[in-house]
């Protein structure tokens, strides 16, 4: 009977059949991609696991009960949520005299519209206040900080300071309008006397009402954002002593303001000075459990064990003696600093070229490693051996780390937030480094496979019709030998009469 059937098949059937296959898995696959695109796993493979697993009584003995869950996924959401915040770089450079700069030279943008736009956010933040209005000068610069145009900008800073000794309008022309950073560090001291002025006045009067209150903050803000940047100058221009001393002496004179997070700069200005003493000592106020961690912490801290030791390391000898106690805490702090930013080390070790760090960072995200490379390489360099006890420890990070990310190893799960956020903080001649790499689902590469075979069959079958029909009926009689085999042995077995009853059932 099959043969029979095989027989009445015509070239037709079989360029339909072809036809038909190649054009359902190919859309098959084109759902798959679009789907693993969208929300980084395969279809067939989440509908396999969510619901067909547990119908052949598959159970995951790892699961929580659903109570823990439900807080875990909460507490988890809110760390997510919480780390996938956008953060204003600690370190960002000067727009005027380091960012244009470079676009001059090279005639690339360096920073991208998003990151600008969270700039200009935060400037109406902290230098702005309710009563503005209520000040020619004030009133002008309100404005000012919500311009797109630079030269509007700088425009209406120049008329805001031939009314009165405006602080913001002098911050604007030393951010954006100088061009080196002495004419930015003379246009900051100018801003630094007009801006404590402002404050005097208003600490006498803060108590006296919110208006009052409102305008003593951003009084106060625009304080502290002119004496940091002060210590920029300083340690930009060499003086590196006394910028430190004046970041010291801003965090004592403001202690609550640590949204600035003016202690990565001393960190940075105490490495370059060498002080690794100082650095500890601040590393021990800041490395602490209840505070946010960033890549600075972290690689400064992993540099101050590894300091220690990288000098005689070798893996070589270390492979056969293994590793002593103060070993084991360099690489330990190694892979701690791997697992919150797995991408500054390829920037450390040079394996990936650096651009300027952006305005604004995502922590453990691509960004802030760049920005923190950008500063922190030459004090790895300075180090004796710690870029090689890098090179040989970092990558065995991930294989202690979960796979998939569900949960972390010595930090909450990894951020799935950072590739995008990423992707508008940095420039589009930047390649943004993944982690962790979307590999390819088997179901992917499964369906592609079938696609591009059924395809092939496809064409095969529409140019050479009947020598592809033969084929699929030798190819069709060989698949179903077997079956004939054991159907012929089945009834040379059975009587004739009980075969005959079992084939009309």
């Amino acid at each position: 009977s099959v043969s029979m059937f095989l027989n009445t098949l015509t070239p037709k059937f079989y360029v339909a059949l072809t036809g038909t296959s190649s054009l359902i898995s190919g859309l098959i696959l084109i759902f798959e991609w679009w789907y693993f695109r969208k929300y980084g796993t395969s279809f067939i493979e989440q509908v396999s696991v969510s619901h067909l697993r547990p119908l052949l009584g598959g159970v995951d003995s790892s699961a929580p009960s659903a109570a823990s869950a439900a807080g875990g996924d909460a507490d988890s959401n809110r760390q997510s949520v919480s780390e996938c915040k956008v953060w204003r770089n600690p370190l960002n450079l000067f727009r005027g005299a380091e960012y244009n700069r470079y676009t001059w030279v090279t005639g690339r943008e360096p920073l991208t519209y998003y990151d600008m736009n969270l700039s200009a956010q935060d400037h109406q933040t902290f230098f702005t206040c309710d009563t503005d209005h209520l000040r020619p000068a004030d009133a002008i610069m309100q404005k000012a900080w919500r311009e797109r145009n630079p030269q509007a900008r700088i425009s209406a800073a120049h008329e805001a300071l031939e009314l009165n000794e405006c602080a913001t309008a002098y911050i604007l022309l030393a951010e954006e309008e100088a061009t080196t950073i002495v004419e930015a560090e003379k246009l900051f001291k100018q801003a630094l006397k007009a801006g404590e002025g402002c404050y005097r006045r208003s600490q006498q009067l803060q108590h006296h009402g919110a208006q009052y209150e409102a305008q003593h903050r951003r009084d106060t803000n625009v304080l502290v954002y002119i004496k940091r940047r002060l210590a920029m100058c300083a340690r930009k221009l060499g003086r590196t002593r006394e910028a430190v001393k004046m970041m010291r002496d801003l965090m004592k004179e403001f202690p609550l303001l640590s949204m600035f997070n003016i202690h990565e700069n001393l960190l940075e200005a105490l490495l370059e000075l060498q002080a690794y003493a100082d650095v500890q000592a601040v590393l021990a106020k800041y490395d602490d459990i209840s505070l946010p961690k960033s890549a600075t912490i972290c690689y400064t801290a992993a540099l101050l064990k590894a300091r220690a030791v990288s000098d005689k390391f070798s893996p070589e000898a270390a492979s056969r003696r293994g590793l002593s106690t103060a070993e084991m805490n360099a690489v330990e702090a190694i892979h701690r600093a791997v697992e919150f930013n797995p991408h500054v080390p390829k920037y450390l070790l040079e394996m990936k070229s650096l651009i300027l760090p952006p305005e604004h960072i995502l922590k453990r995200g691509d960004s802030e490693a760049i920005a923190y490379a950008f500063f922190h390489l030459q004090h790895w360099k300075r180090v004796e051996g710690a870029l090689n006890l890098l090179h040989c420890t970092w990558e065995g990070t991930f294989r202690m780390i979960p796979y998939p990310l569900e949960k972390g190893h010595l930090f909450y799960p990894y951020p799935i937030c950072t590739e995008t956020a990423d992707r508008e903080l940095l420039p589009s001649f930047h390649e943004v480094s993944v982690y962790p790499k979307k590999e390819l689902p088997f179901f992917i590469l499964f369906t592609a496979g079938l696609c591009s075979f059924t395809a092939m069959l496809a064409l095969l079958t529409h140019q050479f019709p009947e020598l592809m029909g033969v084929f699929a009926k030798a190819f069709l009689s060989t698949l179903f030998a077997p079956l004939n085999f054991v159907m012929e042995k089945v009834e040379s077995i059975l009587p004739s009469s009980l075969w005959h009853q079992l084939t009309r059932i």
